[in-house]
């Protein structure tokens, strides 16, 4: 794998019964560059494992005042050097290459998955552990992947030294080998609490993370009600919590680090001492004595990279497991719904049996419901999203569940607006470059959600030279945007992609009257043909709906003009009005009467 091939045309399905079964699967995706890294990695520590002989050699040559071998020695060396440098660095390019592509499978499963779920998704996982998932962790399991190769050539040249101190030397040989071992278990019982002080660390940081961004996302309504003081005091203790966890954690590591150096040091003396006597014995030369010091002193270098590994894996397990967890999240099925096969979009009508809603082919339908949670729920499920509970039925358009759908043909047949649509960055002809039929245009879906004054405002911040509000940047989630403007330009994207059905989650609670009034006018005219679904509580829009559906405690419970049901129903009057009972004893027209919205507009 190359990096130009980047992205990858199909990521893969991964196992996600487990981190370490991830951690599996995603090596074995790579198989090719890991075989390669681990040949230039044991050719580059072979390299340096050999220069020891040659320093031994050298120093026999001179001791025996033979210019002949010392400039053969020389010539070995520097062939040795020059390979050492090429393997170097093809072992760095194929590691880094490992890394950056074990990275890249990682973050579109993570995409795919994230695209698949829609809004799902940050209701089963927090927003704040789905952005460290998509950035640290993702670095922290690219790092496992990269490390891995060169602790295996790592291992297989200490063994090869080891093996060759034996045949050389038995008795230091074997003091080597039993050094090295004890080096590599010293730090062993130590890992799972280093593990354990980085996961809380993380878990922590995640917290932080999740709450700066709500931060953001709400400053202009902190500033409003007074509360940045009350949130800016919690960030500074999530903050503290961050620290306190970041030093625990290094503290860990710290021990872990003064062993790999201690336990070492000790391995050298008792080498030396070894060597030492062996050598005033005369059992060892002079050439002999520096070449097993060298040799050990090379083994320090894989040592640390038994260190580093040890560190990617600890490291790179908890980041395994939440990759997991968000990539085992599945879109669910209703109960008992068979794939089925479906050339295209379905048509008909929008029926959900959970709850008794249908909304008409062709026709506006209003849909009124006392809790904005459960309206929020539901419109999700009217999107083909998944069921609330277990066992309950798919919504079916026309006389196929959406279940049954590929997920693009459900998505196709019905576009979703929630009631906190996200606007991404890039200009305002990209934000409303979407797929669509092309039966509406961008200036008639801007036209119908009276985006003029937000034209105005963008036409002010276009390229220079240019007055054109299409070319105009928007911000991240168009943050220099009002909420109202955001609103309508979410609407406009919505509108232009022409769905089969739209269904539209309160998509004028930041609007003023007088607009909200113009956007219901042109909404139905818009949508001529095709099926809206609002929910609403706007007297505005309801006045302007083909259908009314009233929804009290999850299930219909009355249906028909909004007038009708003012008068007919003092439940649906009551949430409309936003009254208790109004004029329940009084006699009068509810008509008559001046609603709770018609006062704050007046």
């Amino acid at each position: 794998m190359h990096l130009r091939d980047l992205p990858y045309a199909d990521p893969g399905d991964p196992d996600v019964r487990s981190g370490f079964r991830f951690l599996v699967w995603l090596f074995r995706c790579q198989l090719g560059g890991q075989a390669k890294a681990l040949l230039w990695g044991t050719l580059h520590l072979g390299s340096i494992a050999a220069l020891p002989v040659t320093m031994g050699l050298a120093i026999d040559a001179v001791v025996d005042s033979s210019g002949g071998r010392l400039a053969t020695t020389g010539l070995l060396m520097l062939g040795i050097t020059v390979v050492m440098t090429i393997a170097d660095t093809m072992l760095h390019r194929s590691a880094v290459t490992n890394w950056i592509t074990a990275a890249a499978r990682v973050q579109q499963l993570l995409a795919r998955r994230a695209a698949e779920l829609g809004g799902l998704l940050t209701r089963r996982v927090a927003a704040g552990e789905v952005v460290k998932v998509s950035t640290g962790d993702v670095e922290k399991i690219g790092w496992f992947v990269e490390s891995f190769s060169r602790f295996a050539a790592a291992v297989v040249v200490t063994a090869g030294v080891c093996t060759g101190l034996v045949l050389f030397e038995p008795g230091i040989g074997l003091l080597v080998t039993a050094g090295v071992a004890l080096v590599v278990l010293s730090v062993w019982p130590l890992l799972p609490a280093a593990a354990r002080r980085a996961d809380a660390e993380r878990a922590k940081s995640g917290r932080a993370t999740e709450l700066a961004s709500d931060t953001v996302a709400g400053l202009r309504v902190l500033r409003g009600i007074g509360g940045e003081e009350l949130f800016l005091e919690r960030y500074r203790h999530a903050s503290q919590e961050v620290r306190g966890a970041s030093v625990r954690n290094a503290r860990m590591w710290s021990l872990i680090d003064a062993l790999q150096v201690v336990m070492p040091g000790l391995l050298l003396i008792a080498v030396v001492w070894q060597g030492a006597r062996l050598a005033q014995d005369g059992r060892l030369g002079a050439g002999e004595l520096v070449t097993v010091y060298a040799a050990v002193s090379f083994l320090m270098f894989p040592l640390r990279l038994f260190q580093e590994a040890a560190m990617a894996f600890t490291f790179s397990r908890p980041s395994a497991r939440r990759a997991v967890r968000v990539l085992a999240l599945r879109r669910e099925r209703a109960a008992g719904s068979p794939t089925a096969a479906q050339a295209g979009p379905p048509a008909g009508d929008l029926w959900d049996p959970a709850t008794g809603l249908r909304a008409a082919r062709g026709r506006l339908t209003a849909v009124v419901c006392g809790d904005p949670d459960f309206a929020e729920r539901l419109a999700a499920r009217l999107g083909g999203h998944a069921p609330d509970g277990p066992g309950e039925p798919s919504v079916r358009l026309g006389d196929v569940p959406l279940d049954d759908l590929p997920l693009a043909t459900a998505r196709t047949a019905v576009v979703v607006q929630d009631k906190d649509p996200v606007l991404l960055s890039g200009t305002l002809h990209e934000l409303l470059d979407v797929p669509s039929s092309g039966r509406i245009t961008m200036d008639d879906a801007l036209r119908t959600a009276q985006c003029q004054d937000v034209l105005a405002t963008l036409a002010q911040a276009a390229p220079e030279g240019s007055r054109d509000p299409m070319r105009a940047r928007i911000t991240e989630r168009g943050r220099s945007l009002s909420g109202g403007q955001r609103q309508r330009l979410a609407l406009a994207r919505s509108l232009v992609t022409d769905a089969e059905v739209l269904v539209l989650d309160e998509p004028t609670s930041a609007v003023d009257a007088h607009t909200e009034s113009r956007i219901a006018e042109g909404l139905g005219g818009l949508r001529t043909g095709r099926t809206t679904v609002v929910f609403t509580s706007s007297p505005l829009l309801l006045d302007h709906a083909d259908d009314v559906v009233f929804l009290l405690d999850g299930k219909v419970t009355a249906s028909g003009p909004h007038r009708d049901l003012l008068r007919t129903e003092p439940a649906y009057r009551a949430t409309v009005t936003r009254e208790p009972d109004p004029g329940a004893d009084d006699g009068t027209d509810p008509l008559d009467r001046p609603t709770a919205f018609a006062e704050e507009s007046a």
